[in-house]
Protein backbone atom coordinates (compact mmCIF):
# COMPACT_ATOMS: atom_id res chain seq x y z
CA UNK A 1 0.00 0.00 0.00
CA UNK A 2 1.39 3.81 -0.63
CA UNK A 3 1.67 4.61 3.02
CA UNK A 4 4.27 1.21 2.98
CA UNK A 5 5.86 2.63 0.29
CA UNK A 6 6.40 6.04 2.04
CA UNK A 7 7.33 4.74 5.14
CA UNK A 8 10.18 2.30 3.64
CA UNK A 9 11.52 5.06 1.84
CA UNK A 10 11.88 7.49 4.70
CA UNK A 11 13.88 5.14 6.45
CA UNK A 12 16.10 4.07 3.85
CA UNK A 13 16.91 7.61 3.35
CA UNK A 14 17.50 8.51 7.57
CA UNK A 15 18.27 4.98 8.66
CA UNK A 16 20.34 3.15 6.14
CA UNK A 17 20.95 0.38 8.24
CA UNK A 18 17.63 -0.19 9.66
CA UNK A 19 16.37 0.12 6.04
CA UNK A 20 18.27 -3.25 5.00
CA UNK A 21 17.15 -4.30 7.96
CA UNK A 22 13.43 -3.82 7.40
CA UNK A 23 14.11 -5.71 3.80
CA UNK A 24 14.72 -8.43 5.90
CA UNK A 25 12.33 -8.64 8.01
CA UNK A 26 8.96 -7.90 5.66
CA UNK A 27 5.98 -9.37 7.34
CA UNK A 28 3.17 -9.58 4.67
CA UNK A 29 -0.42 -9.61 6.43
CA UNK A 30 -3.68 -10.55 4.30
CA UNK A 31 -6.46 -8.85 5.12
CA UNK A 32 -9.84 -8.13 4.43
CA UNK A 33 -12.51 -6.18 5.05
CA UNK A 34 -16.16 -5.68 6.04
CA UNK A 35 -15.74 -1.88 6.44
CA UNK A 36 -12.72 -0.55 6.58
CA UNK A 37 -10.74 -2.83 9.31
CA UNK A 38 -7.56 -2.91 6.32
CA UNK A 39 -6.97 0.83 6.45
CA UNK A 40 -7.20 1.11 9.88
CA UNK A 41 -4.68 -1.67 10.59
CA UNK A 42 -2.52 0.34 7.94
CA UNK A 43 -2.65 3.40 9.81
CA UNK A 44 -1.59 2.26 13.36
CA UNK A 45 0.88 -0.46 12.10
CA UNK A 46 2.77 2.61 10.92
CA UNK A 47 3.06 3.89 14.27
CA UNK A 48 4.47 -0.14 15.11
CA UNK A 49 7.18 0.46 12.34
CA UNK A 50 8.26 3.73 13.37
CA UNK A 51 9.09 2.05 17.01
CA UNK A 52 10.13 -0.81 15.27
CA UNK A 53 12.18 -0.11 12.81
CA UNK A 54 13.73 -3.14 11.52
CA UNK A 55 10.02 -4.49 10.73
CA UNK A 56 8.35 -3.67 7.53
CA UNK A 57 4.27 -4.57 7.02
CA UNK A 58 2.61 -5.21 3.88
CA UNK A 59 -0.66 -5.13 3.86
CA UNK A 60 -2.24 -7.20 0.62
CA UNK A 61 -6.24 -6.42 0.80
CA UNK A 62 -7.98 -8.95 -0.74
CA UNK A 63 -11.59 -10.00 -1.02
CA UNK A 64 -13.10 -12.27 1.71
CA UNK A 65 -13.74 -14.75 -1.07
CA UNK A 66 -9.38 -15.21 -1.28
CA UNK A 67 -9.55 -16.03 2.38
CA UNK A 68 -11.81 -18.64 2.34
CA UNK A 69 -10.58 -20.20 -1.06
CA UNK A 70 -7.29 -19.32 -1.89
CA UNK A 71 -5.86 -18.83 1.31
CA UNK A 72 -6.29 -22.66 2.67
CA UNK A 73 -4.57 -23.22 -0.63
CA UNK A 74 -1.43 -21.14 -0.78
CA UNK A 75 -0.74 -22.59 2.74
CA UNK A 76 -0.51 -25.82 1.66
CA UNK A 77 1.58 -25.02 -1.04
CA UNK A 78 4.12 -23.21 1.51
CA UNK A 79 3.21 -20.29 -0.10
CA UNK A 80 0.79 -18.46 2.13
CA UNK A 81 1.15 -14.73 3.98
CA UNK A 82 2.96 -14.22 7.78
CA UNK A 83 -0.68 -13.19 8.80
CA UNK A 84 -3.76 -13.24 7.85
CA UNK A 85 -7.09 -12.04 8.98
CA UNK A 86 -9.36 -15.56 9.33
CA UNK A 87 -12.79 -16.78 9.82
CA UNK A 88 -12.08 -20.48 9.19
CA UNK A 89 -10.50 -20.16 13.18
CA UNK A 90 -9.87 -23.74 13.82
CA UNK A 91 -9.58 -25.33 10.80
CA UNK A 92 -6.46 -23.57 9.78
CA UNK A 93 -5.04 -24.43 12.95
CA UNK A 94 -2.94 -27.04 11.84
CA UNK A 95 -0.58 -24.01 9.77
CA UNK A 96 -0.71 -21.61 12.46
CA UNK A 97 2.34 -19.84 14.35
CA UNK A 98 2.15 -20.60 18.23
CA UNK A 99 2.72 -17.80 20.23
CA UNK A 100 3.06 -18.85 23.16
CA UNK A 101 7.12 -18.12 23.31
CA UNK A 102 6.31 -14.66 22.17
CA UNK A 103 3.90 -12.81 23.95
CA UNK A 104 2.58 -12.54 27.69
CA UNK A 105 0.45 -15.62 27.69
CA UNK A 106 -1.59 -14.42 31.80
CA UNK A 107 -2.14 -10.67 29.44
CA UNK A 108 -3.66 -13.17 26.74
CA UNK A 109 -5.58 -15.33 28.85
CA UNK A 110 -7.27 -12.32 30.71
CA UNK A 111 -8.14 -10.52 27.87
CA UNK A 112 -9.49 -13.10 25.45
CA UNK A 113 -10.61 -16.32 27.74
CA UNK A 114 -12.87 -18.49 25.49
CA UNK A 115 -12.31 -16.61 22.15
CA UNK A 116 -8.52 -18.55 22.34
CA UNK A 117 -10.11 -21.93 21.96
CA UNK A 118 -11.64 -21.31 19.33
CA UNK A 119 -8.35 -21.38 17.30
CA UNK A 120 -6.84 -24.78 19.10
CA UNK A 121 -7.60 -28.36 17.70
CA UNK A 122 -6.63 -31.20 19.41
CA UNK A 123 -2.79 -31.20 21.25
CA UNK A 124 -2.45 -27.76 19.51
CA UNK A 125 -3.47 -26.27 22.52
CA UNK A 126 -1.25 -22.71 22.22
CA UNK A 127 -1.70 -19.24 21.80
CA UNK A 128 -2.22 -18.68 18.25
CA UNK A 129 -5.09 -16.21 17.40
CA UNK A 130 -5.95 -13.04 18.44
CA UNK A 131 -9.69 -12.29 18.03
CA UNK A 132 -9.95 -9.24 16.47
CA UNK A 133 -13.76 -8.67 15.57
CA UNK A 134 -16.39 -10.41 17.78
CA UNK A 135 -19.56 -11.00 15.52
CA UNK A 136 -23.21 -12.22 16.68
CA UNK A 137 -25.83 -12.83 14.27
CA UNK A 138 -29.39 -11.16 14.90
CA UNK A 139 -31.79 -8.99 12.99
CA UNK A 140 -32.77 -5.81 11.77
CA UNK A 141 -36.59 -4.05 11.53
CA UNK A 142 -37.55 -1.47 9.61
CA UNK A 143 -39.55 0.36 11.66
CA UNK A 144 -40.49 3.17 9.80
CA UNK A 145 -43.10 -0.02 7.77
CA UNK A 146 -43.86 -1.31 11.69
CA UNK A 147 -45.28 2.21 12.51
CA UNK A 148 -46.80 2.24 8.96
CA UNK A 149 -48.55 -0.60 8.99
CA UNK A 150 -49.89 0.23 12.92
CA UNK A 151 -48.09 -3.27 13.81
CA UNK A 152 -46.37 -3.12 17.60
CA UNK A 153 -42.80 -4.52 16.93
CA UNK A 154 -42.80 -7.80 19.09
CA UNK A 155 -41.02 -7.07 22.24
CA UNK A 156 -38.33 -9.61 24.25
CA UNK A 157 -38.88 -13.20 23.90
CA UNK A 158 -40.65 -12.97 21.21
CA UNK A 159 -40.85 -16.13 19.16
CA UNK A 160 -39.79 -16.85 15.35
CA UNK A 161 -43.29 -17.40 14.65
CA UNK A 162 -43.96 -14.40 16.48
CA UNK A 163 -41.95 -12.12 14.03
CA UNK A 164 -43.12 -14.20 11.44
CA UNK A 165 -46.57 -13.13 11.97
CA UNK A 166 -45.93 -9.99 12.33
CA UNK A 167 -43.60 -9.28 9.29
CA UNK A 168 -46.26 -10.52 7.26
CA UNK A 169 -48.58 -8.38 8.53
CA UNK A 170 -46.41 -5.33 7.76
CA UNK A 171 -45.79 -6.41 4.43
CA UNK A 172 -49.23 -7.04 3.37
CA UNK A 173 -50.01 -3.97 4.84
CA UNK A 174 -47.35 -1.71 3.50
CA UNK A 175 -47.00 -3.66 -0.19
CA UNK A 176 -43.67 -4.51 0.92
CA UNK A 177 -42.03 -7.16 -1.49
CA UNK A 178 -40.93 -9.76 1.54
CA UNK A 179 -41.39 -10.23 5.35
CA UNK A 180 -38.40 -11.97 5.99
CA UNK A 181 -34.99 -12.76 4.67
CA UNK A 182 -31.98 -14.83 6.38
CA UNK A 183 -28.32 -15.16 5.11
CA UNK A 184 -27.86 -18.30 2.70
CA UNK A 185 -25.59 -19.15 4.77
CA UNK A 186 -24.94 -21.74 7.08
CA UNK A 187 -23.25 -19.89 10.32
CA UNK A 188 -26.46 -17.69 9.88
CA UNK A 189 -29.25 -20.31 10.17
CA UNK A 190 -27.07 -22.21 13.20
CA UNK A 191 -28.71 -19.55 15.70
CA UNK A 192 -32.22 -20.40 14.66
CA UNK A 193 -31.59 -24.15 14.48
CA UNK A 194 -30.51 -23.97 18.09
CA UNK A 195 -32.96 -22.21 18.97
CA UNK A 196 -35.38 -24.70 17.59
CA UNK A 197 -33.74 -27.27 20.04
CA UNK A 198 -30.84 -28.26 17.59
CA UNK A 199 -27.72 -29.65 19.31
CA UNK A 200 -25.27 -29.68 16.63
CA UNK A 201 -22.77 -31.89 18.69
CA UNK A 202 -25.12 -34.65 20.23
CA UNK A 203 -23.89 -37.71 22.36
CA UNK A 204 -22.61 -39.71 18.88
CA UNK A 205 -20.84 -36.39 18.11
CA UNK A 206 -21.61 -33.73 15.78
CA UNK A 207 -24.72 -33.70 13.90
CA UNK A 208 -27.44 -31.98 11.53
CA UNK A 209 -30.37 -34.23 11.71
CA UNK A 210 -31.51 -34.57 15.12
CA UNK A 211 -34.92 -33.08 15.92
CA UNK A 212 -34.16 -29.88 16.75
CA UNK A 213 -32.26 -29.36 13.30
CA UNK A 214 -35.20 -31.41 11.80
CA UNK A 215 -37.95 -29.01 12.95
CA UNK A 216 -36.03 -25.71 12.28
CA UNK A 217 -35.39 -27.13 8.70
CA UNK A 218 -39.11 -27.96 7.88
CA UNK A 219 -39.77 -24.77 9.58
CA UNK A 220 -37.64 -22.54 7.31
CA UNK A 221 -38.67 -24.58 3.78
CA UNK A 222 -42.49 -23.88 4.73
CA UNK A 223 -41.83 -19.88 5.08
CA UNK A 224 -40.24 -20.26 1.73
CA UNK A 225 -42.84 -21.82 0.50
CA UNK A 226 -45.96 -19.79 1.81
CA UNK A 227 -43.97 -16.42 1.12
CA UNK A 228 -42.95 -15.49 5.11
CA UNK A 229 -38.87 -15.42 3.73
CA UNK A 230 -37.75 -14.13 0.42
CA UNK A 231 -37.20 -16.92 -1.73
CA UNK A 232 -34.65 -15.70 -3.69
CA UNK A 233 -32.10 -15.56 -1.71
CA UNK A 234 -31.98 -19.27 -1.12
CA UNK A 235 -33.50 -20.72 -4.24
CA UNK A 236 -31.25 -18.51 -6.68
CA UNK A 237 -28.06 -20.11 -5.64
CA UNK A 238 -25.80 -22.75 -6.43
CA UNK A 239 -24.12 -25.55 -4.02
CA UNK A 240 -23.40 -23.91 -0.60
CA UNK A 241 -22.58 -20.11 -2.39
CA UNK A 242 -23.06 -16.98 -0.02
CA UNK A 243 -25.51 -14.46 -0.44
CA UNK A 244 -27.03 -11.72 1.74
CA UNK A 245 -30.11 -9.97 2.00
CA UNK A 246 -28.77 -6.60 3.31
CA UNK A 247 -29.51 -4.67 -0.34
CA UNK A 248 -32.96 -5.88 0.09
CA UNK A 249 -32.96 -4.63 3.42
CA UNK A 250 -31.55 -0.93 2.90
CA UNK A 251 -33.97 -0.62 -0.17
CA UNK A 252 -37.20 -0.87 2.22
CA UNK A 253 -38.21 -4.01 0.33
CA UNK A 254 -37.70 -6.23 3.22
CA UNK A 255 -39.47 -6.05 6.83
CA UNK A 256 -37.04 -8.35 9.01
CA UNK A 257 -33.70 -9.37 8.20
CA UNK A 258 -31.84 -11.39 9.93
CA UNK A 259 -28.25 -11.28 9.49
CA UNK A 260 -25.23 -9.86 12.21
CA UNK A 261 -23.31 -6.97 13.76
CA UNK A 262 -21.02 -6.80 10.76
CA UNK A 263 -23.81 -5.46 9.02
CA UNK A 264 -24.33 -2.06 11.17
CA UNK A 265 -21.92 0.31 9.46
CA UNK A 266 -23.50 -0.90 6.26
CA UNK A 267 -26.99 0.06 7.70
CA UNK A 268 -25.66 3.09 8.86
CA UNK A 269 -23.97 4.56 5.60
CA UNK A 270 -26.64 3.34 2.74
CA UNK A 271 -29.77 3.97 5.24
CA UNK A 272 -29.20 7.19 6.05
CA UNK A 273 -32.67 9.18 6.64
CA UNK A 274 -34.69 6.97 3.91
CA UNK A 275 -36.60 5.14 7.30
CA UNK A 276 -35.33 3.89 10.70
CA UNK A 277 -34.15 0.63 11.58
CA UNK A 278 -33.81 -1.39 14.69
CA UNK A 279 -31.94 -4.24 15.61
CA UNK A 280 -33.90 -6.77 17.64
CA UNK A 281 -31.55 -9.84 18.86
CA UNK A 282 -32.43 -13.19 17.93
CA UNK A 283 -36.39 -14.20 18.57
CA UNK A 284 -36.55 -17.37 20.72
CA UNK A 285 -37.53 -20.60 19.61
CA UNK A 286 -39.13 -23.58 20.71
CA UNK A 287 -36.22 -25.04 21.89
CA UNK A 288 -36.60 -22.46 24.92
CA UNK A 289 -33.13 -20.22 23.22
CA UNK A 290 -33.00 -17.36 21.86
CA UNK A 291 -29.50 -17.79 20.01
CA UNK A 292 -27.31 -16.03 17.50
CA UNK A 293 -24.53 -17.51 16.62
CA UNK A 294 -20.85 -15.93 17.60
CA UNK A 295 -18.28 -15.31 15.56
CA UNK A 296 -15.87 -13.31 13.50
CA UNK A 297 -12.40 -13.13 12.40
CA UNK A 298 -9.19 -13.14 13.77
CA UNK A 299 -5.54 -12.43 13.36
CA UNK A 300 -2.91 -15.30 12.89
CA UNK A 301 0.54 -15.84 12.28
CA UNK A 302 1.54 -18.81 10.04
CA UNK A 303 4.32 -21.43 10.85
CA UNK A 304 6.19 -21.20 7.37
CA UNK A 305 7.14 -17.33 7.72
CA UNK A 306 10.95 -16.34 7.80
CA UNK A 307 10.40 -13.69 11.31
CA UNK A 308 8.87 -15.41 13.59
CA UNK A 309 9.41 -12.91 16.30
CA UNK A 310 8.50 -9.95 14.25
CA UNK A 311 5.15 -12.02 13.17
CA UNK A 312 4.21 -12.25 17.19
CA UNK A 313 5.33 -8.46 17.48
CA UNK A 314 2.75 -7.32 15.24
CA UNK A 315 0.06 -9.71 16.08
CA UNK A 316 1.27 -8.70 19.51
CA UNK A 317 0.61 -4.67 19.35
CA UNK A 318 -2.61 -4.85 17.80
CA UNK A 319 -3.93 -6.90 21.02
CA UNK A 320 -2.31 -4.31 23.23
CA UNK A 321 -5.49 -2.71 25.15
CA UNK A 322 -5.30 0.71 24.10
CA UNK A 323 -4.16 -0.35 20.23
CA UNK A 324 -7.80 -2.63 20.42
CA UNK A 325 -10.11 -0.34 21.34
CA UNK A 326 -8.96 2.26 19.18
CA UNK A 327 -9.41 -0.25 16.26
CA UNK A 328 -12.23 -1.52 17.71
CA UNK A 329 -13.57 2.29 17.69
CA UNK A 330 -12.87 2.72 14.55
CA UNK A 331 -13.96 -0.15 12.67
CA UNK A 332 -17.09 -0.06 14.63
CA UNK A 333 -16.86 -3.58 15.59
CA UNK A 334 -18.05 -5.70 18.65
CA UNK A 335 -14.75 -6.07 21.06
CA UNK A 336 -13.66 -9.92 21.78
CA UNK A 337 -10.94 -8.27 24.18
CA UNK A 338 -12.82 -7.91 27.62
CA UNK A 339 -10.48 -5.23 29.13
CA UNK A 340 -12.14 -3.34 26.14
CA UNK A 341 -15.55 -4.52 26.37
CA UNK A 342 -15.96 -3.78 30.02
CA UNK A 343 -14.81 -0.40 29.48
CA UNK A 344 -17.49 0.27 27.01
CA UNK A 345 -16.72 1.72 23.21
CA UNK A 346 -17.42 5.35 21.88
CA UNK A 347 -17.33 4.07 18.15
CA UNK A 348 -16.35 7.36 16.04
CA UNK A 349 -18.65 8.54 13.37
CA UNK A 350 -21.39 6.62 14.16
CA UNK A 351 -25.23 8.04 14.09
CA UNK A 352 -27.32 7.08 17.36
CA UNK A 353 -28.94 4.78 15.61
CA UNK A 354 -25.56 2.78 14.72
CA UNK A 355 -24.02 3.30 17.96
CA UNK A 356 -27.62 1.75 19.93
CA UNK A 357 -27.66 -1.31 17.12
CA UNK A 358 -24.04 -2.01 18.20
CA UNK A 359 -24.87 -1.78 21.82
CA UNK A 360 -27.96 -4.13 21.15
CA UNK A 361 -25.69 -6.84 19.58
CA UNK A 362 -23.27 -6.46 22.57
CA UNK A 363 -26.41 -6.70 24.89
CA UNK A 364 -27.43 -10.10 22.74
CA UNK A 365 -23.99 -12.24 23.51
CA UNK A 366 -24.97 -13.39 27.07
CA UNK A 367 -27.70 -15.08 25.33
CA UNK A 368 -25.51 -17.18 23.19
CA UNK A 369 -26.13 -20.86 23.90
CA UNK A 370 -23.55 -23.21 24.63
CA UNK A 371 -24.02 -25.37 21.49
CA UNK A 372 -23.17 -22.16 19.26
CA UNK A 373 -20.45 -21.16 21.11
CA UNK A 374 -19.02 -25.14 20.38
CA UNK A 375 -19.97 -24.55 16.74
CA UNK A 376 -17.93 -21.85 16.12
CA UNK A 377 -15.15 -22.99 17.55
CA UNK A 378 -15.41 -26.80 15.87
CA UNK A 379 -12.64 -27.19 13.66
CA UNK A 380 -15.05 -29.18 11.21
CA UNK A 381 -17.55 -26.14 10.81
CA UNK A 382 -17.12 -24.73 7.25
CA UNK A 383 -17.80 -28.71 6.08
CA UNK A 384 -21.50 -28.09 8.38
CA UNK A 385 -21.76 -24.91 7.11
CA UNK A 386 -22.09 -25.88 3.40
CA UNK A 387 -23.82 -29.09 3.87
CA UNK A 388 -26.67 -27.49 5.38
CA UNK A 389 -26.62 -24.60 2.76
CA UNK A 390 -26.60 -26.84 -0.38
CA UNK A 391 -29.09 -29.57 0.85
CA UNK A 392 -31.62 -26.79 2.34
CA UNK A 393 -31.49 -25.17 -0.89
CA UNK A 394 -32.59 -28.46 -2.39
CA UNK A 395 -35.40 -29.11 -0.24
CA UNK A 396 -36.51 -25.24 -0.66
CA UNK A 397 -36.86 -25.87 -4.54
CA UNK A 398 -38.25 -29.39 -4.63
CA UNK A 399 -35.62 -31.41 -5.36
CA UNK A 400 -35.74 -33.13 -2.55
CA UNK A 401 -38.12 -33.56 0.74
CA UNK A 402 -37.22 -31.47 4.36
CA UNK A 403 -36.98 -35.62 5.42
CA UNK A 404 -34.43 -36.46 2.38
CA UNK A 405 -32.52 -33.36 3.34
CA UNK A 406 -32.15 -33.84 6.71
CA UNK A 407 -30.83 -37.45 5.95
CA UNK A 408 -29.05 -36.11 3.19
CA UNK A 409 -26.58 -33.66 5.58
CA UNK A 410 -26.21 -36.45 8.09
CA UNK A 411 -24.58 -38.67 5.01
CA UNK A 412 -22.79 -36.04 4.25
CA UNK A 413 -21.37 -34.89 7.35
CA UNK A 414 -20.30 -38.71 8.26
CA UNK A 415 -18.23 -38.63 4.57
CA UNK A 416 -16.41 -35.05 5.72
CA UNK A 417 -15.63 -36.86 8.73
CA UNK A 418 -14.45 -39.87 6.90
CA UNK A 419 -12.41 -37.91 4.64
CA UNK A 420 -10.71 -35.05 7.54
CA UNK A 421 -9.81 -38.52 9.44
Amino acid sequence: MTSKIMMTTALAGVLGLAASMASAQEVRFMCYSDGNECEVYDDVLSRFEADNPGIDVVIDVVPYQAIVENLPVQLAAGTGPDIAKVTDLGGLNEYYLDLTDYVDTDYWDASFADTLNWYRVGDRQGYYGMHSQLTITGAFANATLFEQAGVELPGAGATWDDWAAASRAVAEATGTDFPMAIDRSGHRVAGPAVSYGAALNGPDGPTLSDDGFAAFATQFVAWHDDGTIARDVWAGQGGSTYRDAAQEFINGELVFYYSGSWQVGRMDENVGDFFDWQVVGSPCGPGGACSGMPGGAGIVGFEQTEHPEAVAAVIDYLASEEIYAEVTARTRNLPAHLGVASAGVEYEGVSPAAQAALNGFAAALPDVAPAAFWYQGYAGNRAMYGITVERLSQAIVGELSVEEAVARMEEDLAAAMAETN
